[in-house]
């Protein structure tokens, strides 16, 4: 069986909430406070008996109103549905575990278990009057701590929670909840013998190889009796230390006794002595957790590790420790049933290449059944992009609303939506995974946007870094493919607010028998006759412009083409576009200069400099009929078209994004004449409008 889905009312951050698992490993993420520890406490709550069920009036979820707290004392309850695993051996005591609390008897059976704290009813009363005088939220939760907090209790139902069923303890014992919190002190609990954990581990691995010997090679009497007669040897050879040891006390035994004779110890023929054994379970106390390593005759003690090598070691005798527990020949009726391992931020010690070993180490153990669901919350790009979608739940808090996203679930089963899913798949590498983590996210064409918008929002007076917004490349034509994850009129996705800045990039081809190919934006609507036209972003645009949490935008006008293209059309005013990376750049300056002086169209042609690509351009211009475009309108498109096909987009935007952010700090009016002053520098509109959409 496996924890197929929790409900949550009332707890911390969830003031009503469903979140729904995996059978099998369960990676929960989430930007900071979105409830992944609140989550991983409120399964505990419910199953790990070894933990306190208590709860403190910060526990409470405070997103009800005051009329709420004084028509009914709060209450926190946490459901967790059971369900059979796809991959339940038929024989397995799962079944038998949840027998009294199945809320659907069939084959495929579901069993459920609701912990419940609560005001006992014959409080109630008290406590409603005790509420009439408050008259802000406030004063009624100090009220409530003050006043009632010490009479709440907690109870724990099987099956249907309205019938009040209380769950047996006997069942409740049969999970083994393992959970490692993000601040843990691992030296204090495993690098002695004198660890419980670490003692009972060593005791039940002591004679492992004729434990775990075949039943058909090695039968179950045979091992005892092997084992019986080990015992045996320690003892008498035990024994014999102790001989020796009594041996060398000898003497100074008899100075110890004179002193008793002396102190009258000795009264009525009483006699102190000494005398002892040791058993191996005693032994394991001078044990200590030393570090050896192979072709070198060193060892170290574990204390002299690093934290992340020491968590690894922790981890691993933790899992050991569950195999102990569910050993049903080792504990009898006293085995664990559901062993269940929770694990807070595994990255906070662990380098990157570690981490994806540690993740492929978890999913062998959960092959091997050692442990039967595993529920990670992280941080950490490098495990999601190791791990598949299927297995990642995201949670999003958005004004204290708490929503779950299941990327895997986002995709339609046919074939058009698997493939959508496995390009993301792909696609999602330790830096791209940051879209799952981000509060806000921004899509984008390529790398000159990415490297960008962070320094253009500054000239609009935004720091994209305070509202957390992650930038991502995803390519032209692959936008739809990440916004199946976040379409939140869509089930299962994640609603985080969504930007797509898109291109133009006018098209148009021969009608009939033609392709569409890329064109100049003044040859876009030139001759409907003879050609049928297009762009990337009209379509869009219209689909996306009332859509709850993603917007498009893009280059509307006629001028429009693509980013770097904008970038000029906004800025042809001086030359601040035109860094030491960029090829023509003498060609450009003069071509700046010719504009802004008003010469003719002619005259900036004759600028360019003679080549193929030059003579063709020239043609396409020269041949301009659509007596919408002014002579201005073309010139620009001249200077734009000309920086653009000078562009390297890498280097490019990284020495652009230094010149801008040098920009930003210069003096409007520089103290000396041989100063530096501020340049001016136009954002693009489009992009100003997405910066603002999406950081509101």
């Amino acid at each position: 069986m496996y924890i197929s889905k929790i409900s949550i009312e009332g707890f911390r951050n969830f003031p009503r909430n469903e979140i729904l698992f995996n059978d099998g490993i369960n990676v929960i993420i989430g930007h900071n406070n979105s409830g992944k520890t609140s989550l991983i406490k409120a399964i505990s709550l419910v199953i790990n008996g070894e933990s306190s069920r208590r709860l403190e009036l910060d526990d409470f979820s405070k997103n009800t109103s005051l009329e709420n707290l004084k028509r009914l004392p709060p209450s926190i309850t946490i459901s967790l549905t059971f369900k059979k695993s796809n991959d339940e051996p038929a024989n397995s005591e799962d079944l038998v575990t949840v027998s009294n609390w199945l809320t659907i008897l069939d084959v495929d059976y579901e069993a459920r278990l609701t912990y419940k704290f609560f005001l006992p009813i014959d409080k109630h009363e008290q406590y409603l009057l005790s509420l009439e005088e408050c008259n802000t939220r406030d004063i009624a939760w100090n009220v409530i701590k003050q006043d009632y907090l010490r009479f709440y209790t907690y109870k724990i139902y099987g099956g249907d929670p309205a019938l009040l069923q209380t769950a047996d303890s006997d069942s409740l014992q049969k999970f083994d909840f393992q959970f490692l919190n993000a601040i843990r002190d691992v030296e204090r609990d495993m690098f002695t013998g004198r660890n419980t954990m670490l003692k009972d581990i060593l005791d039940f691995f002591l004679d492992y190889d004729i434990k775990s010997a075949d039943e058909a090679v090695k039968p179950e009497a045979t091992k005892l009796t092997e084992i019986k007669a080990a015992k045996q040897v320690f003892s008498e050879q035990a024994r014999a230390l102790i001989t020796q040891l009594q041996n060398r006390m000898q003497a100074g035994k008899d100075q110890i006794l004179n002193y008793a004779r002396q102190t009258g110890a000795t009264f009525n023929n009483a006699t102190p002595d000494f005398d002892g054994g040791i058993s191996e379970v005693e032994l394991f106390s001078a044990l200590k957790l030393i570090i050896g390593y192979a072709g070198l005759d060193i060892k170290i003690p574990a204390t002299h590790n690093g934290l992340g090598y020491n968590n690894l070691i922790y981890m691993s005798l933790l899992l050991a420790k569950m195999q102990v527990n569910s050993d049903g020949k080792y504990l009898g009726s006293n085995a664990k049933v559901f062993p269940l391992l929770a694990i807070e931020e595994p990255e906070a010690h662990l380098h990157p290449s570690m981490q994806y070993k540690f993740l492929k180490f978890l999913k062998e153990n959960r092959l091997e059944r050692k442990v039967r669901q595993i529920f990670v919350t992280t941080h950490s790009t490098q495990i999601t992009s190791a791990v598949s979608l299927d297995d990642i739940i995201c949670l999003h808090n958005e004004n204290n609303i708490i929503t779950a996203g299941y990327p895997g679930k986002c995709f339609a089963n046919d074939a058009e939506g698997q493939e959508s899913k496995a390009y993301v798949q792909r696609f999602l590498d330790a830096t791209r995974s940051d879209m799952l983590f981000a509060q806000k996210v921004i899509f984008v064409e390529g790398l000159a946007e990415q490297v960008l918008l962070p320094t253009l929002s500054k000239y609009i007076g935004i720091d994209i870094e305070d509202h957390h917004i992650a930038i991502v490349p995803v390519g032209g034509r692959y936008f739809d493919h990440f916004l199946r994850i976040f379409d939140s009129i869509q089930p299962f996705t994640i609603p985080k607010r969504i930007v797509c800045l898109k291109d133009k990039d006018p098209e148009r081809k021969i009608k009939v028998q033609g392709t569409f190919i890329k064109c100049y934006t003044f040859e876009t609507g030139q001759d409907h006759t003879v050609y049928e036209y297009k762009n990337h972003i009209d379509d869009k645009l219209e689909k996306y412009q009332a859509h709850p949490n993603i917007r498009f935008f893009g280059q509307n006008h006629k001028n429009g083409k693509t980013f770097e293209f904008e970038l000029m059309l906004s800025n042809l005013g001086n030359d601040i576009l035109l860094t030491n990376s960029i090829s023509n750049k003498e060609e450009l300056s003069d071509l700046l200069k010719l504009n802004n002086a008003g010469r003719s169209k002619a005259e900036l042609l004759d600028r360019i400099h003679d080549s193929p690509a030059a003579r063709n351009f020239r043609i396409s211009v020269e041949s301009i009929n659509d007596t919408t475009w002014t002579e201005q309108e073309q010139k620009n498109a001249i200077v734009a078209q000309r920086y653009l096909s000078s562009v390297g987009k890498g280097a490019n935007a990284l020495e652009l994004a230094t010149l801008l952010e040098d920009n930003l700090v210069l003096p409007n009016i520089a103290a000396n004449p041989e100063d530096k002053t501020k340049k001016d520098f136009n954002v693009p509109l489009y992009i100003q409008q997405a910066i603002q959409w999406i950081c509101q």
